[in-house]
């Protein structure tokens, strides 16, 4: 009996570690400045003239005093929230009548 439960223990140990390579294939850039804004969800960072605001959660990793003015370099990968397709025959396509004549 022990043994039929560590065969099937097995798999399902496997399959719940089967999505994780790739969750960590995601390309990871960083941002260096100070910080303009901190709240829950959002920290804001000067870089040169431009203001980058990054989304973060509870399980963003924070090391040191995060507050308004102290420099940070923050650590982020993009990753597709949503997508939407648009349909084909946008505004550089030329239709069949047009290009008959």
């Amino acid at each position: 009996m022990a043994k039929l439960a560590s065969l099937l223990l097995v798999p399902a140990v496997l399959l719940a570690f089967a999505g994780t390579p790739y969750a960590a294939m995601a390309k990871t850039y960083q941002v260096t400045g100070p910080v303009l804004e901190v709240t829950n969800d959002m920290i804001a960072v000067q870089k040169g003239k431009d203001r980058w605001e990054i989304g973060r959660d509870a399980s963003t990793k924070v090391t040191g005093d995060l507050k308004v003015g102290a420099k940070v370099t923050v650590e982020y990968r993009m990753t597709a929230t949503s997508i939407e397709v648009k349909p084909a025959g946008g505004p550089g396509t030329k239709s069949k009548s047009k290009a008959a004549k």
